[in-house]
């Protein structure tokens, strides 16, 4: 036992999914953006998966290496889109610059997914990696044409995203509290 260390994807699941969840509360019309988002997006949602990532990368674990600490910094990169401009460092992104952003990280997500196939990964990840790359096109498309319907279903799907992972991350822990 000595030398183990703990499985790192539920820490990192349950900060993205919470923090997924509570964004596309937002983006669903439910709730302001405010502090509390940023927060967890910077703390949870952000810096618990850079830590679940670099955990993974001690496992050996390529795909959960690649993908919290890929994640955990979109959260870190997006809460700084956010406040940067607030703050006067620098003008807000342009509509296209955003546009651009969340395409990437839709085609970033998209070719992870495909990797899932390849994998032995469970249905339950391939499906939060399916709505997430949704999630993506469907916000950027929602910017591209400042569509108000467009963002509210995006939120909509962005919450069943946050909450698949939350799902897996519960799942996980549950079946490995279970083994021990």
């Amino acid at each position: 036992m000595e030398g183990r260390i703990a499985n790192p994807a539920p820490l990192g699941l349950f900060g993205f999914g919470m923090t997924t969840v509570l964004l596309n509360l937002h983006n669903a019309g439910l709730i302001g953006l405010g502090t509390m988002i940023l927060a967890m997006g910077i703390f949870y949602g952000g810096l618990a998966q850079i830590i679940a990532g670099i955990m993974e990368f001690k496992k050996g674990n390529t795909f959960g290496a690649l993908a919290f600490s890929s994640y955990g910094l979109f959260w870190e990169t997006l809460v700084a889109l956010l406040l940067m401009s607030k703050w006067g460092w620098w003008a807000g992104p342009t509509k296209g610059a955003i546009v651009a952003y969340l395409v990437m990280w839709g085609i970033f997500t998209f070719l992870l997914w495909i990797v899932l196939f390849k994998t032995k990964h469970s249905f339950d990840i391939q499906f939060v990696f399916v709505t997430l790359w949704i999630l993506f096109f469907l916000l950027a498309l929602g910017d591209a044409t400042g569509s108000a319907i467009i963002k509210t279903v995006a939120g909509w799907e962005g919450i069943l995203c946050g909450a698949s992972a939350m799902y897996v991350g519960f799942k996980t822990v549950l079946q490995e509290s279970m083994q021990s």
